[in-house]
């Protein structure tokens, strides 16, 4: 138990209620046990999932016993001066921890740097970038970072003319993931349209990409896509546009959370994108709805490397204690990029909690990879990134030494484009257009690529005239160097860098790469032979039907065949059935995974988890055969997780799916014979028809599309469906009648159940046993568009 005394106190001498604090307490207790992802007090107490930074041993053996401590810091004295600082001002203060103010915490972007930040850009002048850089490398929030405690060597130096020029360095840095419906369409352009003319690389974030921004030759094209656990705008559209597929596994400023977008930034332009509802809040859920182990991950890897070869995966990660063995995980499971991200940075949109009292600096994160890498013989099959608060070509370069490749910046672009540091990015009230869909408000963005190029450039000017000083000819001779640096003798209270700057140890000389090509990841399946036969569909646009077996070991079938589909058809999607392939047996994982419109896949037996994933427009139908000595809707026929994050097409299924069915649906249609646990959690669109039983906590998180449910035993009404901000309804209105005899009429058609014709033939009686599922946000908001029963996706449209 804790009793919050002082702080209840301060609230009652300053005129408050204690209840609003106790709430408030309340709600960020549950957060943090969220984002960690232990559901009960017991569970939590003692578990020590923490980590001390800047605590001498003597303070954490007597307080944190048994907590890690890598790097020291201060000791009982230190706290004492500390305290009597604070005690001898009584007066209670913001302090400026989150916001600047100017007798309050130091910050490393105070209005001065900003200031000398946006004239250097803006006039291009390189005295004004340097006076810039000497304010963040040397100014008073310079040991507000381990990195600022950090000096070069003295070294032999060379002629800044015999380092790699800028054109080439910045071809290392990208911007960070940073969401198109977080930030502006002109901000988000903005920054594409910079990396692109300089060779660099820009983060799609989250929040998807307008197809017209991919389509061939735009020059707005972001290189990198991400695929957050949210999969807001993930079709195989979007994979097979990118030069880098970034798998999000946690949040550099916020690590074990999903993110959120509140409601009244989801414009329509926003809810286009993403295949959601305008006006309505959308959750992304915490990385382990789709990711529950290393093979899980070495999955989606191969998933997306199917939906697009030539892309290089690159899975993001969190400074934490540990992440350097989680890496290794990440390169044996057949990664091409592993990024650390730092706890640094992140937009305003954060909580105070979770950017400042979760996750490591990256110096530790990125340390620990690289040593630990290379100890496990694995460096050279793997490309390092790292982001966080990266703002000078100092900060560049003490990366590289520590081990990175590449580069992440994502808070200082916008700051050169015009960001004034107000921290209002979850308001929708940002003053200079950036952190805003108010059209009104992004009028007043005057950002130009020519800012963010500028700033680069400086950057990597920067990087060579301190390569030249420690007599480097390139980043990559720098990467590993730890040698070339060494802690500050005023380097802190009490703090020991030696663990970061230690020498890695590597089983025989670095060396340069020798990471195999993209191509040859992929091993022979049985794909290539359903692209072959599907050659005159893709090269003359006519019908083409191809029959075979399939068995588990063949995984991910059709995604690559989806690619060929997209390539080939271009920005239009191909009529429905032009490719068809039948198939009989069992099939792997992810069965029809990204499958793209044109293709039906017709499968005769069952298939493995992860089936459907990601569906874009693909037709599938499951059946066992008819000599199968079961009862078809009582067995399970599809794994867990199937539907995972579609976006649209159509899916039949004659029997059960396992667990998690359609979560983050946001666009297809689906009839299943029953599911398992947490089906439809986080959808927001489509429609979901459950012919049969479903397990606890249905639609937990749904905030869009429909289900309905047969519930004859009625234990869906009365436990199995999670009531939060659900509606369970009668189907009485004629339009809710009509789409679902529809959709059990074509289920019939397709797959010959049984129980769809138990439902048509006693339909009347039916209609009294089924539950219409819809959120209540949801509901009210097709209301205000005056569109009370289309699809999601046509409301957005």
């Amino acid at each position: 138990g804790v009793y919050p005394w002082l702080a209840l106190h301060t609230v009652r001498e300053s005129g408050g209620g204690g209840e609003e604090l106790v709430g408030a307490l309340e709600k960020g207790i549950l957060k943090v046990m969220s984002k960690m992802g232990i559901s009960t007090i017991q569970s939590y107490c003692g578990a020590q999932v923490f980590e001390a930074v800047g605590l001498a041993p003597e303070v954490v053996d007597a307080c944190f016993v048994g907590t890690p401590s890598r790097i020291g810091g201060a000791g009982w004295e230190d706290i004492a001066r500390t305290y009597a600082t604070y005690e001898a001002d009584r007066e209670v203060r913001e302090g400026g921890i989150f916001r600047w103010r100017r007798d309050g915490e130091r910050h490393a972007l105070e209005p001065l740097v900003v200031a000398r930040l946006q004239e250097s850009v803006r006039t291009g002048s390189a005295e004004r970038y340097a006076e810039f850089a000497r304010l963040v490398n040397e100014g008073s929030a310079r040991r507000n970072t381990l990195r600022g405690l950090m000096d070069f060597v003295v070294a032999d130096p060379i002629p800044v003319e015999d380092v790699e020029p800028w054109t080439a360095i910045v071809k290392r840095f990208k911007t960070g993931a940073m969401s198109y419906g977080s930030i502006s369409e002109e901000a988000h352009t903005t920054l594409a349209r910079a990396m692109n003319r300089i060779g660099a690389k820009s983060n799609t974030g989250e929040g998807g990409e307008q197809p017209e921004r991919y389509r061939r030759g735009n020059d707005a094209r972001s290189a990198i896509k991400q695929v957050a656990s949210g999969r807001f705008g993930v079709t195989i559209g979007y994979l097979a546009s990118a030069d880098e597929i970034q798998i999000k596994m946690a949040q550099g400023a916020k690590p074990g959370e999903g993110g959120q977008l509140p409601g009244e930034k989801v414009y329509p332009w926003i809810a286009r994108t993403r295949h959601a509802t305008p006006w309505v809040g959308l959750i992304s859920p915490p990385p382990h709805h789709d990711i529950y182990s290393i093979e899980d991950l070495a999955q989606l890897i191969f998933d997306l490397r199917n939906a697009n070869p030539d892309a290089r995966i690159t899975v993001k990660l969190v400074a934490t204690p540990g992440v350097g063995t989680i890496a290794t995980g990440v390169a044996k499971a057949g990664a091409d990029v592993v990024l650390i991200s730092g706890h640094d940075g992140g937009t305003g949109a954060a909580a105070k909690t979770s950017i400042l009292h979760a996750g490591l600096p990256w110096e530790m994160g990125l340390s620990e990879t690289h040593q630990t890498l290379v100890r496990n013989g694995l460096r050279r099959r793997i490309v390092v990134e790292s982001d966080g608060g990266l703002r000078t070509g100092r900060d560049v370069v003490v990366a590289a030494l520590l081990g990175a490749d590449e580069f992440g910046f994502a808070t200082i672009p916008l700051v050169a484009m015009g960001c004034v540091m107000m921290r209002k990015c979850h308001l929708n009230t940002c003053p200079v257009g950036i952190a805003t869909q108010n059209p009104e408000l992004r009028k007043r963005f005057h950002g130009e690529s020519e800012h963010v190029v500028n700033y680069l450039h400086f950057v990597a000017e920067e990087v060579r005239a301190l390569l030249a000083s420690l007599g480097l000819r390139s980043l990559a001779e720098a990467r590993g160097r730890s040698d070339l640096l060494t802690q500050c003798s005023d380097g802190g209270v009490g703090l020991d860098l030696s663990r970061l700057l230690a020498p890695a140890r590597p089983h025989g000389v670095m060396g340069s790469y020798d990471m195999p090509a993209t191509e040859t990841r992929l091993p022979v399946a049985l794909d290539d032979a359903l692209i072959r036969a599907a050659a005159p569909a893709l090269k003359r646009g006519k019908r083409v039907e191809i029959d075979g077996r399939v068995d588990n070991t063949h995984r991910t079938v059709g995604t690559r065949l989806s690619h060929a589909i997209v390539k080939a058809a271009g920005p239009d999607d191909l009529p429905p059935d032009r490719v068809t392939v039948r198939l009989r047996g069992t099939a792997g994982q992810s069965f029809g995974a990204f499958g793209a419109a044109g293709l039906t896949l017709r499968l005769t037996g069952q298939a493995n988890d992860y089936f459907g994933k990601g569906l874009s427009g693909a037709h599938i139908v499951v059946a066992p055969p008819a000599e199968a000595g079961f009862r078809p809707h009582e067995q399970i026929v599809v794994g867990n997780v199937a539907l995972y994050g579609a976006t649209s097409g159509l899916v039949l299924i004659r029997g059960r799916a396992g667990e998690r069915f359609a979560v983050r649906n946001s666009g297809a249609n689906a009839v299943v014979e029953g599911v398992g646990d947490h089906g439809c959690e986080y959808m927001t669109g489509g429609r979901v028809v459950v012919l049969g039983p479903t397990g606890r906590n249905f639609a937990a998180g749904m905030s869009g599309g429909v289900a309905y449910v047969l519930d004859g035993t009625r234990d869906f009404r009365s436990g199995r469906c999670a009531q939060a901000g659900i509606d369970l309804q009668p189907l009485t209105d004629p339009r809710d009648q009509r789409e679902l005899r529809e959709l059990v009429v074509l289920h019939h058609a397709e797959t010959r159940s049984s129980v769809a014709a138990w439902v048509l033939e006693n339909w009347a009686a039916a209609l009294e046993e089924f539950v219409k599922v819809i959120p209540v946000e949801y509901r009210e908001a097709l209301r205000k568009l005056d569109a009370p029963f289309s699809d999601a996706r046509t409301v957005a449209a």
